[in-house]
């Protein structure tokens, strides 16, 4: 029974639904539960899942290739370029830096040079799945940490394909046999046996195929796939997209989350960039919880028994000597010390891809088997770890440490309850800040990007840092004694939590939310949020009435018309909110409200409200 895939199926999906909510119940983080329910169900505990679990995490680790896709349809090529000084800086630093301390800490222990410099590598490597998966559940993929984190992990990925390519020089054994061993480990490429010029002429065509075949074969195929309106098909194309890529990588020894990351970064300006991203997202959730539910199950707590001394040390000493190299990066590059404490806590665990640089490293006989089951017990609780240090980071330094309150000024000149909170500067939310503070309306504003804090300080706003999640922080900005609550960061699913949590202890506080989507604002509907301002909504109403007195049309009848067109609009959200929005109904719904808005306004037209309805038949 054991052996059923379906029975598997079946373990790794009970673990998930029972883990993930209670971690979520418990304030922790949704990779807490996952790496839980892997320990429970995994070989040494419950012993549902057996010894395929190594299967299963190379497998899972493709669920690492599609968050880097759908990260790169999100960077512009213009501003992939621009982040070169941050990969490259920000990068090389962690990477070298690490390894060069992880190496001689090692050899002044008397461990082999080859050896030291592998286990070096491993170290150097940071888990691109968790890290990028909490940033984005805490909303700091824009933030400061979030972009330095982001680029150092991108430099990893990069540099993990050198890193391949070192070990075989690193082993006793021949060349034969390495390349015997390469060839087993799933590691062989077209290019072995060449020299290093041609090498790195293969791999520089191999990205410019990409671009390439992103530009002139990816996006005519999914306009032909778009015409046969077969959802399924579209579902079929975007993972033949990530497949094919991750493929043509591999091909030429290159790591494919790297090549699936420049496959979205091609696509970023297609027509087709939000389609693909809402497609693949499901596929990405539920491989990232099965990587960490297996990376759960890998850890062997035989291993932890019999040496629980040595690799309490050796965990201790790894997230240390990364933490103080992390530290270093962002005094270099003059990161505030709460962005400096996010960047040693986030990226202080051993990655995934040192789970095939160990393997690889044990198949050309650099390691022994128990030093290599040492190393994969190592490389499992750092990540386990991390999630744990998060809260704890949160909770005990970011506190006590970045930007609390406003610069002295004189007493006469500080307000320490305002009537207006305003969560978020970002664009939306500067837009909203800077009119309010034209009136004259006092306002405090709430950030989690403490460099962004420093510059409205400067312009005399009062601020406060934080993550406005946490309800500690609203009280101390004055959140009993405010009348508004105004959110406008661009994360729905912090945003949702806010205000609910706001709503529910504080009724009399108006809310008034930015929501990024339709669906977002049917969300908040349903929790009885009452003033909802889509971001898409105003502006893409004005520039369609623009495109209409460009035309020759009357400006302050199509104004007219705008207002009204957007007041339908909203109360058609009202009607639409409570149903289910993946099903016929909602279809028929949607229909029935669209027509209505168009008949109103044609109605309007006809009586003569405005002169758009002589000109309605030339549009």
């Amino acid at each position: 029974m054991n052996g059923s895939i379906l029975f598997e199926a079946i373990i790794f999906l009970a673990g998930a639904v029972l883990c993930v909510p209670l971690a979520k119940r418990l304030g922790l983080s949704s990779v807490i539960g996952y790496l839980v329910a892997g320990m429970l169900i995994g070989p040494y505990i419950l012993g549902f899942i057996g010894q395929e679990g190594q299967d299963i995490l190379e497998f899972a680790e493709f669920g690492v290739v599609m968050m880097l896709f759908i990260i790169g349809l999100e960077i512009k090529p213009k501003s992939f370029w621009q982040m070169r000084r941050l990969v490259l800086g920000m990068g090389s630093i962690q990477v070298f830096g690490t390894m060069a301390l992880t190496f001689f800490v090692l050899n002044a222990f008397g461990i082999d040079w080859s050896l030291s410099l592998t286990v070096a590598m491993a170290v150097a490597l940071s888990s691109t799945a968790i890290t990028l998966q909490t940033n984005k559940e805490k909303g700091l993929m824009e933030t400061t940490y979030g972009t330095s984190s982001f680029s150092i992990l991108l430099f990893q990925d990069i540099i993990v394909i050198v890193m391949l390519g070192v070990l075989p020089l690193l082993s006793n054994v021949s060349d034969n046999a390495s390349n015997s061993t390469k060839s087993h480990s799933g590691h062989t490429n077209l290019l072995e046996g060449l020299p290093l010029g041609l090498q790195a002429l293969a791999i520089v065509f191999s990205i410019a195929l990409i671009i390439l075949i992103g530009r002139y074969l990816i996006v005519p195929m999914l306009r032909i796939v778009a015409k046969a309106r077969v959802r399924e098909l579209l579902v079929a194309s975007a993972l033949l997209i990530v497949v094919g890529i991750s493929f043509l990588m591999e091909l030429v020894g290159l790591s494919p989350a790297l090549g699936a990351f420049l496959g979205g970064v091609v696509l970023a300006t297609s027509e087709f960039k939000h389609e693909l991203e809402s497609t693949l997202d499901p596929f990405k959730g539920l491989l990232l919880g099965l990587f960490f539910m297996a990376v759960g199950a890998s850890i062997n707590f035989v291993v932890i028994g019999d040496n629980p001394l040595l690799i309490s040390g050796l965990v201790l000493s790894v997230i240390l000597i990364k933490a103080l190299v992390l530290f270093i990066v962002g005094l270099v590059f003059k990161l505030k010390i709460d962005q400096r404490l996010m960047l040693m806590v986030g990226l202080a665990q051993i990655g995934e891809f040192a789970f095939v640089l160990l393997s690889f490293a044990f198949q050309l006989n650099i390691f022994e088997r128990e030093q290599l089951d040492i190393m994969l017990v190592v490389t499992a609780l750092t990540m386990t770890l991390t999630p744990i240090l998060w809260i704890l980071n949160e909770r005990l330094c970011l506190p006590k440490v970045g930007t609390k309150q406003s610069e002295k000024r004189p007493m006469d000149e500080i307000q320490k309850n305002h009537k207006v909170i305003l969560v978020g500067f970002g664009h939306f939310g500067s837009t909203v800040g800077r009119f309010l503070r034209a009136h004259g309306v006092p306002t405090t504003i709430l950030d989690v990007d403490s460099n962004r804090v420093d510059f409205l300080r400067k312009m005399g706003f009062e601020v406060f840092y934080g993550d406005a999640s946490r309800m500690d922080l609203l009280e101390s900005a004055g959140i009993a004694d405010a009348d508004y609550l105004i959110c406008a960061i661009d994360n729905p699913d912090a945003a949702y939590g806010i205000v609910k949590k706001v709503k529910e202890k504080y009724p009399n506080v108006k809310l008034l939310v930015r929501a990024k989507n339709r669906y977002d604002a049917y969300d908040l509907h349903n929790i009885g949020i009452e003033h909802i301002y889509r971001e898409s909504l105003d502006t893409s109403v004005k520039m369609a009435s623009d495109v209409l007195h460009f035309m020759g049309f009357d400006r302050e009848a199509t104004d007219e018309q705008s207002q009204k067109f957007i007041k339908l609009d909203v109360a058609s959200l009202q009607r639409l909110a409570t149903t289910p929005k993946n099903g016929k109904e909602y279809i028929f719904k949607a229909k029935e409200e669209i027509a209505q808005q168009e008949k109103l306004l044609i109605e309007d037209l006809k009586v003569g409200r405005s002169s758009v309805g002589d000109k309605k038949t030339t549009i």
